[in-house]
């Protein structure tokens, strides 16, 4: 379908609520989106394209034809949305990478030898399973702790098949494992610590703990004293782990607390889990910028507990959800109990909620490359101007001291970063009084001028003009440009008091702030203090130079060296003009002071 036979199917659809699905040439599902009215959602991304991000706009130009499925409710739709999203899996929406649900131990006691494993849903097979656990993370640790504490083997030997085939291994040797693939171990003993297992696994530490002080108390009347030892050693590492850590780290969180947060290039969603108010995982996923953040946390949220099968008690939000009235009720649906969803505003909820966000935010930042956050930030430049990122900008300062060695500096960046070889500094001609307008105008038209010729080293045309200055420096730039015939963006910078850019000023006067955005400010200081710093250096490299010319730089015959040499011998200039020939001699070569005697002495001479 063409552009505006799309335009014209989504103004046909009805104003009911429902699912669109976005299909590429080859039928493949690109997009599956939820709303409320379906005729004024779909009809929005065949509008004004130019007001879409630049995500939205490729996803629309992919877009070859869509279908729409009504719903009876807005509830109904969500969790059409929510099926859609989990069968197609489209390329435009935002997907969780991990959707296995909460893990669960799965204890296969049908074995003669029962083994532990992790696995993702509980299935109808003669096993024992327990949890759900907090995360795959939290489950692999959990039954890590078991086989050390309980010395069971960490390899993948199948027992009984593999007994007595081969020497016992490293683990064996570091006292880590009690050798079950030797002959002289029982499969009851095997067993009876599978049981003592399985009571931890219930958090019946204390059963386990008295089953094995019982077995240890035996032992030692049998005089079984190695054995005694070891049931000795297994039940102090029960009784270290404690009821608190144990049951901590194999409970299902009561309260979950999402985070987000985005750098220039990438935004993270992340979920801690508390249980009894004590920290148990975090779980996150990190992902391109979206275009909604709020979408984007609601349609990550749908999808992490759907995935899961359940749901905690409490979710905290970092902020109000457009849909989270039927995401609860979604929840209650599909988990049988209600979830509270807050959007704490102070208190202990409310720091909980910032320490999810700091977390989000570090995430985010550890995956965000400079080069990602330099694009980040010129894309975010660019659309708070309404312009394509600017891939070269030129900034410009004027720099004097009460009118005298008038200079201007032109400071260039490209992606990004200072490009050097690109700076120019420029010495105004015929200016005798300080006027930075004109002085601008001098130098932005030499600039023009150059580029508009083609001359080497101006020939590149940058993308964004920025003055240092406000509004009227900026019209003086467009004056300029007008005069030389071309349409290059220009801003001006605005300083507060501490000389710091504030804000960007267009030339109609329209400001626009940045002290807003951390990484635009930051990005916009460093242009402005760079731009200052190159004109500052070479109006004081010409002043120096000015200050330290004398008229003695202009005899023959008398350099650097000679004249520090007259200097430091005679201290003044009016003494070494009443110096005598013969006193100059004795400190220079007679053509030197010659030189010297004349040109104080001209009149004399005639």
């Amino acid at each position: 379908m063409t552009f505006e036979q799309l335009k014209e199917k989504a103004l046909s659809l009805p104003l009911v609520p429902g699912v669109y699905i976005m299909r590429d040439k080859s039928d493949k599902v690109i997009y599956v989106g939820k709303a409320k009215k379906l005729k004024n959602r779909v009809s929005q991304y065949f509008q004004d394209t130019a007001s879409h991000t630049p995500k939205t706009r490729i996803m629309v130009s992919h877009i070859d034809h869509f279908d729409v499925i009504a719903a009876s409710s807005e509830f109904e739709a969500l969790i059409l949305e929510c099926s859609l999203i989990k069968r197609y899996l489209p390329k435009y929406n935002i997907l969780l990478k991990d959707d296995k649900g909460y893990p669960y131990v799965r204890l296969d006691v049908r074995q003669i030898y029962p083994t532990l494993s992790m696995v993702s849903k509980v299935e109808r097979d003669g096993a024992e399973y327990y949890g759900p656990f907090g995360s795959r993370y939290l489950t692999g640790q959990l039954l890590q702790t078991m086989k050390d504490l309980m010395k069971l083997p960490h390899c993948n030997l199948q027992f009984p098949r593999d007994i007595g085939k081969n020497r016992p291994c490293l683990n064996y040797h570091m006292n880590m494992c009690e050798g079950w693939c030797q002959s002289n171990k029982s499969s009851i003993e095997y067993r009876e610590i599978i049981e003592q297992v399985r009571q931890l696994l219930l958090g019946n530490y204390k059963q386990a703990a008295s089953e094995i002080k019982a077995q240890m108390l035996e032992a030692a009347e049998n005089l079984e004293f190695e054995q005694a030892a070891k049931l000795r050693d297994r039940l102090n590492a029960i009784e270290s782990l404690g009821k608190k850590q144990l049951v901590t780290a194999g409970s299902l969180a009561d309260t979950d607390v999402i985070g987000y947060a985005k750098t220039e290039a990438k935004a993270c969603f992340t979920v801690l889990h508390f249980s009894g108010g004590n920290l148990l995982d975090k779980e996150y996923e990190v992902f391109p910028v979206p275009d909604d953040s709020e979408a984007a946390v609601s349609s990550l949220l749908k999808q992490f507990y759907l995935s899961r099968g359940l749901a905690p008690k409490v979710v905290l939000l970092p902020f109000e959800l457009e849909d989270a009235e039927l995401f609860g009720q979604m929840m209650e649906q599909q988990f049988g109990r209600k979830t509270k969803l807050r959007v704490p505003q102070r208190g202990d909820n409310m720091r909980l909620i910032e320490l999810a966000q700091t977390n989000a935010r570090e995430e985010a930042e550890r995956v965000t490359s400079r080069e990602e956050k330099t694009n980040g930030i010129l894309n975010l430049l660019g659309k708070m101007l309404g312009i394509d990122p600017p891939q070269r900008i030129e900034s410009y300062d004027i720099s004097n001291i009460s009118g005298t060695d008038i200079v201007a500096s032109q400071v260039v960046f490209v992606d990004g970063r200072p490009s050097k070889k690109d700076y120019k500094k420029y010495k105004l001609q015929g200016m005798e009084d300080q006027d930075d307008y004109a002085s601008m105008y001098q130098v932005l038209t030499r600039r023009l001028t150059h580029l508009r010729q083609g001359d080497a080293g101006f020939e590149i045309a940058p993308d964004l003009l920025l003055i240092d200055g406000g509004v009227n420096h900026a019209n003086v730039a467009v004056r300029v440009l007008q005069e030389q015939g071309m349409c290059i963006p220009v801003v001006g910078m605005v300083k507060d008091d501490r000389h710091r850019t504030r804000a960007l000023v267009t030339p109609q006067g329209c400001e626009i702030a940045i002290d807003s955005n951390q990484s635009v400010f930051a990005f916009i200081g460093q242009i402005q203090e760079e731009t200052h710093r190159f004109a500052i250096t070479y109006h004081r490299s010409l002043r120096s130079k000015r200050l330290h010319y004398s008229e003695l730089d202009q005899i023959p015959g008398i350099g650097p060296k000679r004249k520090q040499e007259l200097l430091k011998k005679f201290k003044s200039l009016s003494a070494i003009r009443s110096t005598s020939l013969q006193e100059l001699e004795q400190l220079l070569p007679k053509d030197a002071a010659a030189a010297v005697y004349l040109y104080y002495h001209k009149e004399e001479s005639s």
